[in-house]
């Protein structure tokens, strides 16, 4: 249902009062002594009665139309994906070609991205997801001509990644923000994980089908597939019941909205520092189009067949990963680190795996790692910020996740056709470990702060608090918790 990737709310209801506030609204008074340190709070659950349960979201109806619409969608876009890679690849040979088709798909999110979360606060979410969707049908309808037609030359694909972006910068945020309307509070990180296992599914059976397609009847069937897909999304958008949607108030028209996102996040760490992180990631580590169209072209020289099996591995690990996130019920920043510097352990051992069978099976665990480090993410700015401002945070999310690909992208496709495939990879890997490494580093030590678990029942969270008067404090909470 998209063409990018995928919590609790907060603030979320209290169970002890039945109303709705923020953190700042439950602070002691000795919290108000260390405003100038920044809070990194991450809320667990909105309230304690949260369903469980791996797919407990399914149980809504509307977003079960949703996952399901998402589900052929994705799978179309997926197939799109590969085979556009595939069609830039053949007709130039370059691997720096595929990044300027990639960083043309991802530019208008960067240029525009903050735009899109203002267009998403102030409308309805799901007028605007049945216009997004369509437009991007329409943009697969016709590359599918020109490729079935024999006409298409690489600009063509260059301008219609760049449209398909343009649509991206409404459909993202809107897309993102309109889950918790769906279904709440109490299910949005599952359905946040759901999302994720969803558009991983998808890769699992695209990627594949797309190999096929190319080489049996060539790769304008594959994009016809993809325009056709998106009828599954708007039928299922159609035929969603609005009375049983979570009404989220709308932002009036006015000047100052995104001045106004931006000075939200910038004054709240718990936002700020997830969205650096990924940010860096996106930009050099998540270039995954250019390193494996090299890898099964140049290094094992194979065919669109093998490229294809990459991606359907990591997508069986993005998969589990995905799975695995919607069993949790907290959203900790510390394994959002500790999963980013793996992710780049993982990637440099792949780009020195002199063997095939071990960079194929290497591509799992990163796969796996890279999902966690998306949803954990994606899930804490979620959980930490107000629904009015929610389709603002998540364009910014997504503006610094996917838009620093035109960034990232020609410079890593430029690493990689200079100094090798190998060379590359490895500098993707090393960037999310350095990243990783200082922003955990500034999390840990700004403000002289210490990390505080607290596993209590229904105030699952993990705390950034100052060392200083740390006896008073834990006082004070046990007193405030009796």
């Amino acid at each position: 249902m998209s063409t990018g990737p995928g919590a609790d709310s907060a603030p979320g209801p209290d169970p002890r009062t039945n109303d709705t506030r923020t953190d700042t609204d439950t602070r002691t008074e000795s919290d108000t002594e260390s405003d100038t340190a920044p809070r990194t709070d991450t809320a667990a659950e909105a309230g304690s009665g949260a369903a469980r349960g791996t797919f407990s979201s399914l149980k809504i109806r509307n977003y079960r139309l949703f996952f399901s619409g998402a589900i052929v969608s994705n799978t179309g876009t997926w197939m799109a994906r590969i085979t556009q890679d595939w069609l830039v690849l053949s007709l130039t040979g370059s691997a720096a070609a595929v990044g300027i088709t990639t960083a043309l798909q991802f530019l208008p999110m960067l240029l525009f991205g903050l735009y899109g979360g203002v267009i998403a606060d102030r409308y309805p979410k799901r007028r605007l997801l049945l216009f997004s969707q369509g437009a991007l049908g329409l943009c697969g309808l016709a590359l599918a001509v020109l490729t079935l037609s024999g006409h298409v030359q690489v600009w063509h694909v260059y301008l219609i990644a760049f449209l398909l972006g343009m649509v991206t910068v409404v459909d993202n945020p809107t897309r993102q923000s309109f889950v918790s309307e769906m279904v709440g509070p109490n299910q949005l990180r599952n359905a946040v994980s759901l999302n994720s296992a969803n558009f991983q599914s998808a890769r699992l059976v695209g990627p594949a089908v797309a190999g096929v397609l190319i080489t049996a009847v060539g790769s304008g069937w594959a994009f016809l597939l993809n325009g056709l897909s998106f009828l599954a999304p708007i039928t299922g958008l159609l035929l969603m019941r609005t009375s049983e949607l979570h009404k989220v108030e709308r932002v009036p028209r006015g000047k100052g909205q995104l001045r106004e996102g931006l000075r939200y996040v910038a004054g709240r760490p718990e936002l700020i520092w997830p969205i650096v992180l990924v940010g860096f990631i996106g930009t050099f580590a998540f270039n995954f189009p250019i390193w494996l169209t090299a890898f099964a072209d140049k290094v094992f020289h194979a065919g669109a067949g093998t490229y294809g099996l990459f991606n359907t591995l990591m997508a069986a690990g993005s998969l589990a990963g995905a799975l695995l996130s919607a069993r949790r019920a907290t959203s900790r920043l510390r394994m959002l680190v500790g999963a980013a510097v793996l992710f780049g352990v993982l990637e440099i051992a792949a780009a020195l795996s002199p063997a095939f069978w071990l960079f194929a099976l290497l591509l799992v665990p990163i796969g796996m790692v890279g999902l966690t480090v998306n949803v954990t993410a994606n899930s804490s700015v979620q959980m930490a910020t107000d629904p009015v401002m929610r389709g603002r945070v998540m364009s910014l999310y997504m503006m610094v996740f996917v838009g620093g690909t035109p960034l990232g992208a020609p410079i890593v496709g430029w690493i990689t056709d200079t100094y090798g495939v190998r060379a590359g990879f490895a500098t993707g890997g090393a960037v999310a470990i350095a990243a990783a490494a200082a922003i955990g580093l500034i999390l840990a030590r700004a403000g002289d702060l210490r990390v505080k678990v607290d596993l209590r029942r229904g105030r699952q969270h993990v705390r950034f608090v100052p060392r200083e008067r740390r006896e008073e404090r834990e006082e004070q909470e046990l007193v405030a918790a009796a």
